[in-house]
């Protein structure tokens, strides 16, 4: 728009962003360039030969100040949105990396189960700067991390918590399964998240 008015526009263009993004900043921008364009249009009707010629040479420089500012803040006023399927295949290649992450800690653990303890693998109640992708090591967290598993309800993480207090933990998520009574729908989702380290 202050392209094509010859910067003319350049206060109702920039009013309208300050109205769009409740900037004060921008209602103060569109004030000036309402002043300095006020200005141009006395001095050309001044009847002055000084005055016209130094208004136009403002008019001039607020064309050009006006339309490269209004490009400048545009990608800030009129923000491009990234397209929701975009924002899905980034989601389903994070999903896919954190799935890596898992089977790398769990093959981490298998070959050298102290070093996984003092990783803090599947420990997510402890600080630690080893990231599993999201492992839970049931044997011992506490109980409200096994309730925010997948599938999980709270009657189920009171077996699975008392059932470990008796026998030490367990050693596969079916003989957990089998052990604290959790339900047969709920295995295929705790396997993919479930670590049991001893």
């Amino acid at each position: 728009m202050p392209f094509i008015t010859l910067g003319f526009g350049t206060p109702v263009s920039f009013l309208y962003a300050a109205v769009h993004r409740r900037s004060l900043g921008l209602g103060g921008t569109a004030a000036g360039y309402g002043a300095g364009t006020a200005a141009v249009l006395m001095m050309l009707q001044s009847g002055n030969p000084f005055f016209i010629v130094f208004g136009s040479f403002v008019m001039l420089l607020l064309w050009i100040a006006g339309t490269g500012h209004a490009f400048a803040v545009r990608s800030s006023v009129f923000p491009r949105e990234i397209p929701r399927s975009v924002l899905n295949e980034h989601a389903i290649e994070v999903a896919k990396y954190r799935r890596t992450l898992r089977e790398q800690a769990r093959a981490l653990a298998s070959e050298d189960p102290a070093l996984a303890r003092e990783l803090r693998i599947g420990r997510p109640d402890v600080p630690r700067t080893y990231d599993d992708g999201g492992l839970v090591d049931v044997n011992h967290v506490p109980r409200a991390i096994i309730e925010a598993l997948p599938g999980m309800t709270p009657d189920i993480a009171d077996r699975i918590v008392r059932r470990r207090a008796q026998t030490g933990g367990f050693v596969s998520v079916e003989e957990m399964a089998v052990d604290a009574d959790v339900p047969p729908d709920v295995l295929p989702q705790l396997a993919d998240f479930t670590i049991f380290l001893r």
